[in-house]
């Protein structure tokens, strides 16, 4: 997808603050943090939404949580507690038009 932001911060065209990286998706920080911790792990496959996942996706999505689970302990927030979030459509949140998977933590969530 030409337009799309994160396949745009996937390709390297738009920089950011890279947290993991491996063949099968990015985790980056977000640049307006709700969180002391708020890193954003997508997919390198295009996938517009939760809505556009198929079967043969499944997989990826559990390597997404096992991917995101790491990187809540290399960040220290395993212990106390974090927050996972996909949001899905406008009505839901989703602002960028490519799945994503935020990771909240460091602080008591609300």
């Amino acid at each position: 997808m030409e337009d799309c932001l994160f396949c745009k911060i996937i390709k390297g065209d738009i920089p950011c603050d890279k947290v993991y990286e491996d063949d099968k998706v990015l985790s980056f920080k977000d640049i307006n943090p709700e969180a002391p911790v708020h890193v954003l792990t997508v997919p390198k496959k295009h996938i517009s939404s939760t809505n556009d996942l198929k079967a043969e996706d499944e997989e990826l999505v559990g390597y997404i949580y096992t991917v995101m689970v790491k990187i809540a302990k290399q960040l220290g927030i395993s212990e106390k507690g974090y927050r996972i979030i996909s949001n899905c459509g406008e009505d839901g949140g989703q602002t960028v038009s490519h799945i994503h998977f935020h990771l909240l933590g460091g602080k008591k969530l609300d």
